[in-house]
């Protein structure tokens, strides 16, 4: 079995476990240039919030393109996720790190998360 094979069996694994805790699911998804956060409903049928360093507004207090890629930039996101969230009545999510390492950019999202006030 390949490596990607391994970890989409993982995700999947991961997700029917967040299922069954009915609780809305906070999923994280990074590329080389950017990181992107949704919260997705507890029967994920809709998107409840989500953010990402493509979007206009955090380019420009990023400095420009080409700079999402970073640890500074997936803090940023991780503020911005959990305050659209709460916004939008949710405090308490299941993280769904999508078969990504929990370190660097998706740890650094995930704790700007929680102090901004979201509980996982």
């Amino acid at each position: 079995m390949t490596k990607k094979a391994q970890r989409l069996r993982r995700s999947r694994q991961t997700r029917i476990r967040i299922a069954t805790q009915g609780v809305a699911r906070l999923t994280v998804n990074r590329t080389n240039l950017h990181i992107y956060a949704a919260v997705i409903s507890d029967d994920g049928t809709k998107v409840i919030a989500s953010a990402s360093t493509a979007e206009a507004e955090v380019r420009t207090s990023l400095g420009g393109s080409g700079k999402g890629g970073n640890t500074a930039a997936a803090t940023i996101i991780g503020k911005r996720i959990a305050e659209k969230a709460k916004a939008a009545g949710v405090e308490k999510v299941a993280f769904d790190r999508a078969g990504f390492a929990y370190h660097g950019r998706v740890k650094a999202l995930a704790d700007a998360a929680r102090e901004a006030g979201l509980q996982f």
